[in-house]
């Protein structure tokens, strides 16, 4: 009987295993398709178009040296998106198994949430979920870091997770954002640059000036790479518009909620801030396959908690730390310096009352108001978080 039951576990073990070989193989039939198209177009563009059928020397220079450039950093930006790791949680996230028995153990709803809140009031958590509880994914048996999401494809949490793209067989998350963003910039000016060039020559096919063999390859060679220009324009202009107001596609269809409520804005920082966040602080490295973005992918500056800070204490702030409390309040009134001081680790910390009274309520809405005068507030915002930022990611680079 043992025996018998030993062999049926090794076989069901021996489909599973062959089955998800088989889902891993079908997951790189959109990669090799991509692959197959640019290959194919680098044939019909360097053999047929320029050896074959362009007569003049100095332009077949120009086309080959114009093409390759973007041929080898849209390829470099392609392999970066595809095999760059994706960032996962970090241990300190994860529930030990004294707590997830006591989270299985627990009756109802608010003793797990109790459960949750006392395991996270030390990590740098902020968002919560729709009813206002912590963040945590039962599969993964952890505390979701903010940004952070399930993906059901790697069938793990990932950092900063935008969506899961099956045309680089990847998640595009916090590590291979920039990666993904010139992987859509390259491949369109890639698109354009071959339109452009073999426009004049497809012109010429409807003259019947052309080879009989040239005639096939540089057809289709304008047609497809206008047909894939035209559909990498909405794309990569979508994700631009995402970078400067500092959202993942998952954020732009459900904000953040915070404990404040949703805000889809509670990232943003300024446009070239939030431009800075993916791309790095340096400019040389801005345009190249390099991981150059800011900070760890588990802690971010927030535009309300900077705002809020800079509003009540004057102007006067910190960039020690990600929401490290001010010493000193300049101009605020004594009911202001006392919800600044509970206010500046909002980051840090979990409240456990969520009853408050409706007075208290509606003094801290009206406190965490933005300026009247909303471009100085926004500006003043804006440097403390971008030092503050800049602070922390070297902390992260030195340790």
């Amino acid at each position: 009987m043992m025996s018998s039951s030993l062999d049926k576990n090794k076989r069901s073990r021996g489909i599973r295993g062959r089955c998800l070989w088989c889902v891993n193989c079908v997951k790189w039939i959109p990669v090799l398709f991509i692959v197959t198209i640019v290959v194919w177009s680098y044939y019909a563009y360097v053999i047929q178009l320029c050896f074959l059928t362009v007569p003049n020397a100095v332009e077949r220079v120009f086309y080959l040296l114009g093409y390759h450039a973007l041929f080898i950093i849209f390829m470099w930006a392609y392999w970066q998106t595809i095999f760059t790791e994706i960032g996962r949680v970090p241990n300190q996230f994860r529930l030990p198994p004294s707590e997830v028995e006591k989270l299985a153990e627990a009756d109802t709803e608010d003793a797990q949430r109790q459960v949750l809140e006392r395991f996270a009031q030390n990590l740098p958590v902020t968002n919560r979920t729709v009813t206002g509880a912590v963040r945590y994914c039962h599969k993964c048996q952890h505390i979701k870091p903010d940004r952070a999401h399930h993906c059901s494809v790697c069938g793990e949490c990932v950092l900063k997770m935008d969506h899961h793209c099956p045309w680089v067989n990847n998640c595009v998350a916090f590590t291979n954002y920039k990666f993904f963003i010139l992987f859509l910039g390259y491949a369109l000016l890639y698109c354009i640059f071959i339109a452009l060039t073999s426009l004049k020559y497809f012109i010429s096919f409807w003259r019947n000036e052309l080879k009989e063999m040239s005639r096939f390859h540089i057809l289709f060679l304008f047609f497809v790479s206008v047909m894939f220009a035209i559909s990498l324009v909405s794309l990569f202009g979508y994700h631009c518009y995402l970078v400067l107001h500092n959202r993942s596609t998952l954020e732009a269809f459900r904000a953040p909620v915070f404990q404040a409520g949703p805000d889809k804005d509670g990232y943003s920082l300024g446009k070239y801030n939030n431009f800075q966040e993916v791309f790095g602080d340096n400019p040389k490295t801005w345009f190249l396959p390099l991981f150059t973005s800011l900070g760890d992918g588990v802690s971010y500056p927030q535009r309300l908690l900077d705002e809020d800070r800079d509003l009540l204490l004057g102007g006067a702030s910190t960039a020690a730390g990600w929401g490290a409390p001010t010493a000193a309040v300049v101009s605020a009134p004594a009911s202001a310096r006392a919800a600044a001081t509970s206010s500046s680790s909002v980051a840090v910390t979990i409240d456990d009352d969520e009853e408050d009274d409706e007075d208290d309520g509606e003094e801290e809405e009206r406190l965490r108001r933005p300026p009247r005068n909303g471009m100085a507030g926004s500006a003043a915002a804006s440097a403390v978080a971008r030092s503050s930022w800049r602070d922390h990611h070297s902390q992260v680079q030195l340790s």
